[in-house]
């Protein structure tokens, strides 16, 4: 199942980077297109989406108010906030509204993945517990926020040639992180264990995990004594 994003943009150009770059990202699809706040409203009156993209500088409704109003109608939507907008007062209103993000244009396609890996990752975080004891908390607000420095700070990575010849999605320096786990750790390791030593997303765990044992770099099984939903443990090659 994809998450379906909607675009708030009046600048038909940013509106469809925007849609290439949510359409590059695995597990996203765009759900609709508005140019200003009230398209927007208007939209969510009969359409249910997970995540919006919005801008702020719009007419006839512009991406602060429009946030007003989604929060006030209780609208259950992440939003991005996707703009040039860096003045203080804007990010600090806009931040107590509860924005999942805020971007500032221009922005790489990296720093927007790697907001997308975070919403993920909160989301597998909510969907996986009803009730959430003080463990599920940290991990819902520390690793969204490593998971989104991780990526970022493989958006500065200068190894162009290395990054070029991997999947989208796989960046070198995580790659490098994960792997260096397993060669300090010879033994079966679950998801939880890595994501916890490693302060990375189980989202983006997972997404590694396939890619390593598809390269056959790491080998797999299933853990049926947990107690309960049974688990995938992963051990590297020798």
């Amino acid at each position: 199942m994809n998450y379906k994003v909607l675009i708030v943009e009046d600048d038909p150009m940013v509106a469809m980077i925007n849609s290439q770059f949510v359409k590059k990202s695995e597990g996203f699809e765009v759900a609709g297109m508005c140019r200003n706040g009230q398209e927007a409203l208007d939209f969510l009156d009969s359409n249910t989406v997970d995540l919006i993209l919005l801008d702020v500088f719009m007419p006839v409704l512009n991406g602060t108010e429009t946030l007003k109003k989604i929060r006030s109608k209780k609208i259950n939507s992440e939003v991005i906030m996707v703009t040039a907008a860096n003045d203080t007062a804007t990010i600090e209103e806009t931040v107590h509204l509860g924005v999942h993000d805020y971007l500032i244009k221009p922005f790489t396609y990296e720093r927007f993945y790697a907001s997308l890996e975070k919403f993920k990752a909160k989301k597998e975080i909510l969907n996986q517990n009803t009730v959430m004891d003080q463990s599920c908390i940290d991990n819902l607000i520390l690793h969204g926020n490593t998971a989104l420095q991780a990526t970022a700070s493989d958006s500065t990575d200068s190894s162009e040639d290395v990054q070029a010849s991997l999947p989208k999605g796989i960046q070198r320096r995580t790659l490098s992180r994960i792997i260096s786990y397993f060669d300090s750790n010879s033994g079966w390791s679950s998801t939880d264990m890595i994501s916890e030593t490693l302060g990375i997303s189980i989202v983006t765990v997972r997404t590694y995990m396939n890619y390593l044992v598809k390269t056959k770099t790491i080998s797999e099984d299933v853990n049926y004594d947990t107690g309960g939903r049974p688990s995938m443990l992963y051990k590297k090659n020798n």
